[in-house]
This record gives C-alpha cells, structure tokens and sequence, in this order.
C-alpha cells in the first residue's frame, strides 16, 4: 500500500498551513525565503488541492474517488467532498481525541484497536454514517499509550457532530459535518474547479 512519508513540517510550509492543523505542536526553526512568483490559477487550485489531500492523508487515486462521490450528492460538490473526507474513520479517530494526529489515528484503525457498533474495523477509509457509534477495543482502553494519548487530547474540543462520553471512550455520530465544522482555512471551489477542466 502506498504511504505519504514526506516531512510534515516541510511539506506545511510549502502548502501554507499551520503545523497546529496536521495535529504537531513544533513549528520549523528554518527561514525561507518568502518571495514568491505570483501564482496562476491552476497553481492556486492545484495547491488548494494538494492541502487538503496532506491534511487529511488522502492518495490521489481515492481523492480523485471522493470527488466523484461528492458530485453524486446532493448539495454543493465542495462542501460534500470535506463532509466524506471528515466522515473519515481515521478522522473521526482524531477528532475525538484518541490519536494526537491523523496519522497516529490511521495506525490505530489499522492494527484493529477500533470498533464500529461493537465490530472490529481495521480500514481508515470506512466511510461513518450517523447514528454510529464509535469506541475503542476493551483490550486497548487499558493500554498505558492510548490512556497518554487520551489524558494529552482531553483539552481538545470534539466537534458538535460527535456524541464524545470521555469517560467510555465512546462516540456516536450525530450527523455529517456541516462546513463550519472544518477547523482550517479551505477554498473548496478551488478544488471543483480544478476536477472540472
């Protein structure tokens, strides 16, 4: 399977986003130089693009797969796009506070420490529907790493879209999220522009 093993905070710089946003506390110490050419249009979709698939650890083959999906939607093809890309397992992972960042929570989706209304799931893609509910295997909760990684996150806020008990490590899934819910600046229009040449 392929993996994105680029340096994060490298790889932010170059997009223009904050470490914070990928989960990752230290920012680079490096300077570099700011000038830049001005960027066409196809360099700001293109770019646009590339930020979103970083952010949340998407190949091009599946984001390409998710942008199909979304056109089949109902509503705007921006705003569906971000709503299956939050409604992501490993996502949701993350942002109920159970992994410090997208990547962690792949990898504990991946080694099955992850349940889906009581049944294992082990694919960081499985798309979650509403009504769901979301928790970690009994085996894991014990774990001295997940009972860090928990007491870490207990600060971070849970979307709105999420029923989070801390006290289970259960969550139930209200609804999709809404476009408000996304925590980073995005220019979704951007990305339908560029799949729509």
């Amino acid at each position: 399977m392929a993996k994105n093993m680029q340096p994060v905070l490298k790889r932010c710089r170059t997009l223009g986003i904050e470490p914070s946003v990928m989960g990752i506390d230290k920012s680079s110490n490096r300077t570099f130089n700011q000038r830049r050419k001005k960027q066409s249009e196809y360099g700001m979709q293109l770019n646009e693009k590339q930020k979103v698939r970083f952010i949340y650890g998407v190949l091009e083959k599946q984001f390409a797969k998710y942008y199909v999906m979304a056109t089949k939607m109902n509503g705007v093809t921006g705003e569906c796009l971000l709503q299956i890309l939050e409604s992501r397992l490993d996502n949701v992972i993350y942002r109920m506070g159970l992994a410090n960042t997208r990547r962690e929570a792949r990898q504990i989706v991946n080694h099955g420490h992850v349940t889906v209304n009581g049944k294992r799931v082990d694919i960081p893609s499985y798309l979650v529907k509403p009504g769901e509910v979301i928790s970690l295997r009994e085996s894991s909760r014990n774990a001295d790493r997940m009972k860090d990684i928990v007491e870490r996150n207990s600060n971070r806020l849970v979307p709105k879209w999420i029923d989070m008990n801390k006290d289970t490590l259960e969550g139930k899934i209200i609804a999709l999220a809404d476009r408000e819910d996304i925590d980073f600046p995005v220019e979704e229009h951007l990305i339908v522009e560029y799949y729509s040449k």
